[in-house]
């Protein structure tokens, strides 16, 4: 089993941008926030992991959600974020390799949000 700890994440309406005006109107491009939580995120993997592991067989995930405040919050518009970073940081090929995915959401940490990811490789279907 893997365990990350990572910073909790922007949100999804923070992640993307629309681009509105000029040549590349109508397309929709990653922000700052996310390019910036995508870096942190493999950073962290790399120094936890001590590699790039890019798993390849089918997976089993837990995502236990600390949030920073009591704002209200889908918890599963965090968890995309997550999935995503921990992708493009080459923990595994593709978020399609998840066949079993928990959030938990746990109690607030007052100005000190994470996220805290377990992943389990499953066996090999027979």
């Amino acid at each position: 089993m893997i365990r990350l700890s990572l910073p909790w994440p922007p949100s999804v309406n923070r992640i993307w941008r629309s681009i509105r005006k000029g040549p590349m109107a109508g397309r929709v491009l990653l922000a700052a926030d996310g390019r910036e939580y995508r870096k942190a995120v493999r950073a962290l993997a790399l120094f936890e992991l001590g590699r790039e592991t890019q798993i390849e067989s089918r997976l089993a995930m837990t995502i236990h959600l600390t949030p920073p405040d009591r704002r209200r919050r889908d918890i599963d518009n965090s968890a995309k974020a997550v999935l995503d970073a921990l992708m493009h940081a080459g923990v595994y090929r593709d978020d399609s390799q998840i066949d079993d995915l928990h959030l938990i959401r746990g109690p607030v940490k007052q100005n000190d949000g994470g996220v805290v990811v377990e992943i389990t490789e499953l066996p090999e279907a027979a």
